[in-house]
């Protein structure tokens, strides 16, 4: 089989599976995105707070040992 047969085949079949995908509404989507923002901002919150408590025990460390 040439290369040709081989790309032609595997583009038939990305064209069918293509046609087999549920796309979301657009209601939908915008859900979906809000959640994603929400949890990136939750992500973002948490990691500022440990990041705060750890630098705050390190500098009480650093405070104790000068």
């Amino acid at each position: 089989m040439d290369i040709a047969k081989k790309a032609n085949t595997y583009l038939k079949g990305v064209s069918a599976e293509a046609k087999k995908v549920s796309w979301p509404g657009r209601r939908e989507l915008w859900e979906s995105t809000l959640v994603v923002i929400s949890f990136i901002f939750i992500l973002a919150v948490t990691t500022l707070v440990c990041d705060k408590s750890i630098e705050f025990v390190l500098n009480l460390v650093k405070g104790l040992g000068a």
